[in-house]
């Protein structure tokens, strides 16, 4: 069957890049879209020379696995190595899946194909329809995410840590989309935060960015929050928050609003 480089490294970068993409949203890794990109473009390098080379099916799906570890800590970022595991866990599993779905496609359809080695070679360039069907979803969830009603009214906020307690006003916004190790974060005043927290509370720091700039804002876990709206009330355990000198009130994550 023949082969063209650049069909193949295309193909490959496509592949790689949904697959990156897709499992970076199922675990919420921070990473910017840059990153998959440089990890695919390396990825469809090793894939198209890896068949090059007469390494034996051992060697050659060994270094599959291996390059499909360095794509991950390329397309990732971390703040632990239980994050690295987990965003390179979901993406071997999106691999073997589609790799499983694709073969069972090819077969029934009659369509030619060649497997061995960890790779599998079509004369169907499967990769760049879904990467451009990666694009569309992307675009819609984007259109999707600035049409969503969110509940712009404010609430009530008591967040909880080591027994104390403060108590302010807060709103949900869209706009927040701020998450730490797929956890969403919710923001608090610094005079809020001064009254229940220590410097020794700070866990890390998150990145936020803003029309105007971006800024790096402290967090902590609180115990919990609790968040009143009339007669309802909502109580959330072990909830990230970061803590902001720029804002009077609780900015509270959409993803809570959707619960």
């Amino acid at each position: 069957m023949p082969v063209y480089v650049e069909l193949a490294l295309l193909e490959n970068f496509c592949m790689d890049f949904t697959l990156m993409y897709c499992a970076k949203a199922v675990v919420k890794n921070p990473a910017h879209i840059f990153r998959i990109a440089v990890g695919s473009v390396l990825g469809a390098c090793i894939a198209v020379i890896i068949p090059l080379i007469d390494l034996g099916k051992i060697f050659a799906v060994a270094i599959k696995i291996l390059s499909g570890l360095i794509i991950c800590a390329v397309s990732g970022k971390f703040s632990n190595i239980k994050a690295y595991i987990k965003l390179s866990a979901v993406f071997f599993a999106f691999t073997a899946l589609l790799g499983g779905a694709l073969i069972a496609v090819f077969s029934l359809a009659g369509l030619n194909y060649q497997a061995g080695g960890g790779y599998v070679i079509s004369s169907v360039p499967i990769g760049i329809p879904l990467f451009c069907a990666l694009l569309l979803v992307a675009f819609a969830r984007r259109i999707a995410a600035r049409l969503k009603k969110v509940d712009k009214s404010e609430v009530a906020c008591a967040v909880y840590k080591d027994e104390k307690k403060v108590l302010l006003a807060g709103f949900f916004d869209s706009g927040n989309k701020v998450y730490h190790l797929g956890q969403p974060v919710c923001v608090i005043p610094l005079t809020a935060a001064q009254k229940i927290i220590d410097e020794s509370c700070i866990e890390t720091t998150v990145k936020i960015h803003t029309v105007a700039e971006s800024k790096k804002l402290k967090v902590f876990t609180a115990d919990k929050l609790e968040i009143r709206k009339g007669e309802k009330v909502r109580i959330l355990k072990s909830v990230k928050i970061a803590v902001t000198p720029y804002a009077d009130k609780a900015i509270l994550h959409p993803d809570y609003l959707e619960e």
